[in-house]
């Protein structure tokens, strides 16, 4: 069981095009069906906010994978992950979802930044919640 530490609520209302709010007022967003969904890619979409949440928590462990185990190397200020959110239908029915993380830590040796991508990956709640779900690819830019 987890222990929450904070939680956060958000309304959808009209689907893949409408708009979803959190209920502080602190975000909100049009959504809109991307071009090569059918839709007239007007606002943003589901995917789209997958993508930033999970690069920015992903970078998020890093830092937090660094600040725990001395043996990984500090993450610099101008790291950056790239998440790339894809759709499309499955083989049973519905639609499934593929995840690709790129991860850029300038000046960083590429083994240690192997090693605390690998570690971020067990600490990152979106890769947890995902694991074993959709297909993940990381990769060190």
């Amino acid at each position: 069981m987890t222990t929450i530490a904070y939680s956060t609520t958000s309304t959808a209302t009209g689907g893949r095009d409408g708009k979803a709010r959190t209920t502080d007022g602190s975000f909100e967003v049009t959504l809109g069906t991307p071009k090569e969904l059918g839709g007239n890619g007007q606002g943003n979409n589901p995917e789209q906010l997958f993508a930033s949440g999970y690069a920015a928590c992903f970078l998020g462990a890093m830092k937090y994978a660094a600040s725990q185990d001395k043996a990984l190397p500090r993450v610099p200020s101008d790291a950056e992950v790239s998440a790339t959110v894809g759709i499309g239908p499955r083989a049973d029915k519905g639609f499934g979802l593929a995840v690709e993380l790129v991860v850029s830590l300038p000046g960083v040796d590429r083994a240690a930044a192997e090693a605390l991508v690998a570690e971020a990956d067990t600490i990152c709640p979106y890769s947890h919640a995902v694991r074993g779900n959709i297909e993940v690819k990381l990769s060190v830019a």
